[in-house]
């Protein structure tokens, strides 16, 4: 980094050391409170769209527009009967989403944005930090807080992975004979299952899932399905823990 920002900064016009670090991205391995806030933000800016989509199938399932869940019943039927037209659909409905999303393409090229990176609300502490070398040069006392205001954002963190490996090791208990009698319940639920989806009809299977799935609200019940229940009953590895 050293000898690029000299060899730039003896052309003509000198390149000075801000824009080399900034161009080569040298601080990006770097941590940074307000570069955590913004990567966060754009990572659920891209599924917001996955977001949107499973609330308005809840909507659907829970029958708030009953004009739209029955047409929504009409294609599913379409698409169990000639599964020939669901890939020539979805790559339909992009084509359209495309063409709707030209009325508001961007009509100027891309500029710093200070609201996406999250400039002009962050809090002078995380500037000063995210600005200071590495090794520090900061006291004692400012290091502990910003060390401690860390493990604040870290321990959620912890939780988060903590709870998506606790689902995991259920998944793997199912077969682990871990708990004797859930994985023998599970065994006869797939060989019960094996012989039921051999003699049906894949048609028919899936005519009655949806239907189960996307049922009156009427017919549902405000207390978890048992198989729902049955898994958070599962073991996990949590128990074993210091």
């Amino acid at each position: 980094m050293c000898s690029l920002h000299k060899r730039l900064g003896r052309m003509e016009p000198p390149v000075r050391r801000e824009v080399v670090e900034f161009m080569s991205d040298a601080r990006s391995h770097l941590w940074s409170m307000r570069r955590s806030k913004a990567n966060f933000f754009r990572l659920m800016q891209v599924f917001s769209g996955f977001i949107a989509a499973g609330k308005w199938f809840g909507d659907v399932c829970q029958w708030k527009n009953p004009v739209t869940t029955v047409l929504v019943h009409v294609l599913f039927i379409m698409l169990v009967f000639y599964p020939d037209l669901i890939l020539p659909t979805i790559f339909l409905y992009m084509f359209l989403i495309g063409l709707w999303n030209y009325r508001f393409r961007p009509r100027v090229p891309p500029h710093m944005n200070t609201r996406i990176s999250y400039a002009d609300v962050a809090h002078p502490d995380e500037l000063d930090e995210e600005f200071d070398t590495f090794p520090t040069s900061k006291s004692a006392d400012l290091i502990r807080m910003r060390y401690d205001r860390l493990r604040h954002v870290a321990g959620r963190i912890q939780t988060v992975v903590g709870d998506i490996a606790t689902q995991g090791e259920r998944l793997q208990s199912l077969l682990s004979w871990r708990d004797p009698r859930a994985t023998a319940m599970f065994l006869l639920f797939c060989l019960f299952t094996a012989i039921i989806l051999y003699i049906t009809p894949f048609q028919v299977i899936a005519l009655c899932l949806g239907f189960f799935w996307m049922r009156h609200p009427r017919f549902r019940h405000k207390v978890p399905a048992a198989p729902v229940n049955f898994f958070r009953r599962l073991p996990a590895k949590t128990d074993s823990l210091l």
